[in-house]
């Protein structure tokens, strides 16, 4: 059993706080976004065209996950770091469907093989900001262009703020059977801090209103590390979720980076906790969930023991992609939408950032494609280590030598010295078969998972990444 399975109470060595008190990727790619290039649109038809031809060889194909990114939202939240438009306009996003419709289009007609969909996920911004009528009318789009497979997890994030029954009744209708509540926190000082005010009673309403509609999951988003949370105000937060009682529950660290994202300079950096109470938070939040009887599936995700991300990390299908733990390894990923990043085979792929070339990309006929990556050997091997700390907590030397036709503590010798260190202050263990994360070590995972980053050990330069505590 790995530590991963039974995490107890720790206590911290100020020591290790000290040396993780740095910044770090969070690893839903290897290698991550920052190392993407310029890729070409032709390029990125050409891999999805390579995956079509793959199938055929195959004889059968795999199936895909779609993301879709609306970028609008009503209200500026200072702690968002994600691609969005602050806007009162909701027409502006019957523009944007249409435009959503043309990469469709082009995305189908690039793939030419299968077009199941196991997994769907619409994220933001705020989707819940378009119209019901553009709700309707992006998911028709959809399911011309693509089939949504039997029993597949199709989600959608949604503010509390921006639905009602009404709403959350015409998503069962039109197919999604997961929702994802942003909360962050139920604190009304630390709401405030951050400019998002959503009393307790409307969400859980809403997890009641969710719950009777049918929907096989229901997701709640916190955040530790906001200004004004306290280990102790972040207490009744975690007790008042776990009364909410979510299949799923996502608890992010927020990550301070003023100087890249302009709406967190209105926070105040004074009233941000310290690396100790972030810690402790995480801490008692682990203590708080798993008293409750959820799973904890990995850094920053917990489940419930039926809920379909238990019983993955359970059968040791956990994967991890663009949107953090998922059920589904095997499926590529086609971004749609303004920023949004794909995964397609042994490549990354990023649409413009920016509405304006978005739409002169799609009224061109081509796909809005700006930055990707083809990884080498040498990535998909780095990869593979990393996903599997990150997602199992343990990496075996046999079956990464069988996959890959290397000599493991060769190929890693490097790593494995650095490791020494880190098997001293008892985080990992290191032994004949492979590496385990402790339950200790499993707080700065992270940490861990940046030994194996060739990219960040010869590029010393981390400012662009988040905290890892």
């Amino acid at each position: 059993m790995s530590a991963v399975d039974s995490v107890d109470s720790v206590v911290f060595d100020p020591a290790i706080i000290r040396r993780f008190d740095i910044n770090g990727p969070r690893y839903t790619s290897y290698p991550t976004a920052d190392r993407f290039a310029p890729l070409g649109a032709e390029r990125a038809r050409h891999h999805l065209g390579a995956r079509a031809t793959q199938e055929l060889g195959q004889g059968q194909g795999r199936p895909l996950s779609l993301y879709f990114h609306v970028p609008f939202c009503n209200t500026i939240c200072y702690y968002c770091a994600c691609n969005k438009i602050i806007t009162k306009d909701h027409g502006r996003s019957a523009k944007y469907i249409k435009y959503l419709g043309k990469e469709l289009a082009l995305q189908a007609e690039s793939l030419d093989g299968s077009r199941d969909v196991a997994q769907l996920h619409w994220g933001g911004g705020t989707p819940t900001f378009l119209s019901d009528a553009g709700l309707r009318e992006l998911m028709a789009m959809l399911k011309r262009s693509f089939t949504l497979a039997p029993g597949g997890e199709y989600s959608i994030e949604v503010d509390p703020r921006t639905v009602n029954t009404d709403r959350l009744a015409l998503l069962a209708e039109l197919g999604f059977n997961r929702l994802s509540f942003g909360v962050q926190d139920f604190d009304a000082e630390v709401q405030k801090a951050v400019h998002r005010i959503q009393p307790a009673e409307q969400v859980f309403a809403l997890v009641e209103s969710a719950r009777s509609l049918g929907f096989d999951s229901v997701n709640v988003d916190l955040i530790y590390g906001l200004p004004r949370q306290t280990p102790e105000s972040f207490d009744r937060t975690l007790a008042q979720v776990a009364q909410l009682r979510p299949d799923r529950i996502a608890l992010y660290a927020y990550a301070h980076l003023p100087e890249r994202f302009k709406p967190q300079r209105r926070i105040i950096s004074a009233e941000l906790p310290t690396g100790a109470s972030k810690l402790s938070m995480l801490s008692r939040s682990l203590d708080a969930f798993m008293d409750a009887g959820y799973v904890y599936v990995g850094m920053d995700h917990f489940a419930l023991p039926t809920d379909a991300l238990a019983v993955a990390k359970r059968q040791g299908r956990l994967h991890r992609n663009f949107q953090g733990y998922s059920t589904q390894p095997d499926c590529d990923l086609i971004g749609l939408g303004v920023s949004a990043i794909g995964r397609v085979g042994a490549t990354y792929s990023q649409n413009s950032k920016t509405l304006d070339e978005y739409y002169d990309f799609l009224d061109q006929g081509r796909l809005p494609v700006v930055r990707g990556l083809a990884l080498t050997r040498d990535d998909l091997v780095r990869r593979a280590a990393i996903m599997a700390l990150m997602c199992q907590g343990e990496l075996l030397f046999e079956p990464m030598e069988q996959a890959w036709l290397i000599d493991f503590r060769q190929y890693f010798a490097a790593e494995l010295a650095q490791l020494e260190g880190m098997q001293e202050q008892g985080l990992v263990r290191v032994g004949p078969e492979g590496i385990e994360v402790t339950a200790t070590g499993w707080f700065f995972v992270r940490g861990i998972a940046m030994v194996f980053d060739r990219y960040l050990q010869a590029d010393r330069n981390r400012a662009r990444f988040s905290r890892i505590i």
